[in-house]
């Protein structure tokens, strides 16, 4: 099923070095002066951008700045005394008339589509209205009223009637749809970095990028049937109610209906958010539980853990991403694309995800993730305060076909935004997983482990043991880093990551021992190769499987895909690392 996605979406989270680039010719003008579009190869399958080396002639590397700015580096020294000095350098929004072609950068195809959006010479810094006396209340799909469907169907049907009346009226279908694939498929460059792409994915930009981009769809949508109070509904995935594909989108006559979809996972198929393998539903669900927790609470050791990584002005995309961006909400994507289709459209590739209105409803739940994480009560800090973070800022065309300039900053708060979730259980919320492995036969398979020293740099074509060292005795608050992963990206990539467990070949998730996945959906880079290092908290991990009194652990490796594509530098535990972001 997902060997056959064409998207850059490595599930753990990649750790990548950012170099920066000559500061654009002109900082205050979406078009610097003498700026030329390059014959653009337009990326189907989501990319990881190679950076430029940082010895190139002219090139300035921001970190080098800065460590002449007093001659420290990091902390709270970095911080200017003006915000806007040479170190403020968030994303800025993309110049649209400046978009590029579309082509597949695999066999050179050409896709005959076209991502690009209307231009517009009067771009608008947006206000958000203040809210509502009463909140809009986003509904779960799998329970909505025959009256609300009624509503949705018919918002959809006037939107793509647009795309037949006026295919350049950006509140249609198809325009909103194409959204979704500029901003991910390459269409676009970094304001003033002309060999960079924009990209939303794969870093801090992931959640605030596709919040803004559903408040504008259903904005749209409600203008379009004029009922101010409509909202989107969500795909409820993280319940064991809402883990069937909602059946309202699988009426062939409804417009919500897209028949590029997996045959194999409509109702009652239950989604397999872990790529686990397992084949019964009860297994599957109770796995899914398992990365839920995982995701949000148990593996997050910091605010970026879950956010994703920096990413700023003149830095190459896909810097890594984040939890939940790389668990949850790509297994959906993966699990809804249509295999028969040579990149798995529609939901299967980002540069087709829009077109199948599920995606909004999937998103609507990723976004009620972001604001669940931020209610949760952990030692995680839940706020990035990164002025680059929050001044970077995207273009989209509102209702009245507008073209508005947004901020991060202004999404934080999705109450601020008008909106809020409907009420639903949330039972991943206390699946803490059990001990499953017996003292006594994790002692016997240590025995039997190899040493790092004697592994590694390792080839992961079969399941490997390794006796890893802990950084401290007893109760300890430490990561585990795999470090130096190279991969084949232009394959599927998976491997899960147990510690002291006794099982070689379960598809069992719902355990104690389980400490994560990586997994990669086949992506095009220059040479083929993809470098990234994951941490993996396990501080929870090592109370609950009763390690405190040991001076090592048991790493397991299982290949699940492609193991031989997989070669892993290192592996070792450290003291877990700051929590803020």
């Amino acid at each position: 099923m997902a060997s056959s996605v064409q998207s850059s979406c490595t599930f753990l989270l990649a750790t990548n070095h950012r170099h920066s680039r000559p500061p654009p010719s002109s900082p205050h003008s979406l078009t610097p002066a003498g700026r030329h579009r390059r014959s653009h190869l337009f990326q189907v399958s989501c990319k990881q951008q190679n950076p430029p080396p940082p010895s190139s002639e002219g090139k300035v590397d921001r970190r080098n700045m800065l460590l002449g700015l007093g001659g420290l580096y990091g902390a709270a020294n970095l911080i200017p005394t003006n915000p806007e000095a040479a170190t403020a350098s968030p994303i800025e929004p993309p110049e649209f008339k400046a978009c590029g072609a579309a082509r597949d950068v695999q066999s050179g195809d050409l896709l005959n589509i076209n991502c690009c959006p209307p231009t517009s010479d009067k771009i608008v810094d947006f206000k958000l209205p203040p809210p509502p006396a009463k909140l809009r209340v986003r509904p779960p799909a799998h329970r909505v009223s025959k009256e609300y469907l009624a509503k949705f169907e018919e918002a959809i049907r006037r939107m793509k009637a647009l795309d037949k009346s006026d295919p350049s009226d950006p509140r249609g279908f198809m325009q909103q749809a194409n959204i979704h694939c500029a901003y991910c498929n390459g269409a676009h460059d970094q304001v003033g970095y002309k060999d960079l792409d924009l990209q939303v994915h794969n870093s801090w930009l992931f959640f605030p990028f596709h919040r803004w981009y559903l408040y504008f769809y259903e904005r749209i949508l409600g203008s379009l049937i004029d009922d101010p109070t409509f909202v989107l509904p969500f795909w409820n995935w993280d319940n064991p109610k809402g883990m069937q594909m909602p059946k309202i989108f699988d009426n062939s006559g409804s417009p919500l209906y897209d028949a590029n979809r997996n045959q194999k996972n409509r109702p009652p198929a239950i989604i397999d958010l872990g790529f686990s393998g397992a084949t019964e539903d009860l297994q599957v669900v109770v796995n899914n539980l398992t990365v839920m927790y995982s995701e949000m609470i148990r593996s997050v050791n910091s605010t970026l853990d879950f956010m994703g990584q920096p990413y700023k002005a003149g830095d190459a995309a896909s810097p890594g991403m984040g939890s939940s961006e790389r668990g949850s909400h790509v297994a959906a994507h993966v699990w809804v694309g249509d295999p028969r289709n040579k990149y798995s459209e529609d939901m299967g590739n980002f540069y087709s995800a829009g077109r199948d209105v599920l995606f909004y409803c999937h998103h609507a739940n990723v976004d009620r993730m972001w604001s669940v994480w931020r209610t949760l009560k952990t030692d995680v800090p839940k706020d990035i305060k990164d002025p680059d973070y929050l001044n970077a800022a995207f273009l989209f065309y509102d209702e009245n076909k507008q073209l508005v300039r947004v901020k991060v900053g202004d999404c934080l708060d999705h109450k601020k935004m008008g909106y809020e979730f409907e009420k639903v259980d949330t039972p991943w919320l206390n699946y803490k997983p059990t001990k499953k492995a017996a003292k006594a036969k994790i002692l016997k398979i240590a025995a039997g482990a190899e040493t790092v020293e004697a592994l590694f740099p390792l080839n992961l074509k079969k399941i490997t043991r390794v006796l890893v060292n802990k950084s401290a005795k007893g109760k300890a608050d430490e990561v585990l880093v795999l470090e130096n992963i190279e991969t084949d990206t232009t394959k599927f990539i998976k491997f899960d990551v147990f510690v002291n467990d006794e099982d070689d070949g379960s598809v069992e998730l719902d355990k104690a021992e389980y400490a994560g996945t990586f997994a990669q959906v086949p992506h095009k880079t220059k040479d083929k190769k993809g470098k990234s290092t994951i941490s993996l908290r396990l501080t929870e991990l090592y109370e609950d499987v009763d390690v405190a009194d040991d001076d090592t652990v048991v790493v397991t490796l299982i290949p699940r895909s492609n193991g031989d594509d997989v070669t892993i530098g290192g592996i070792k535990i450290i003291a877990s690392p700051p929590r803020s972001g």
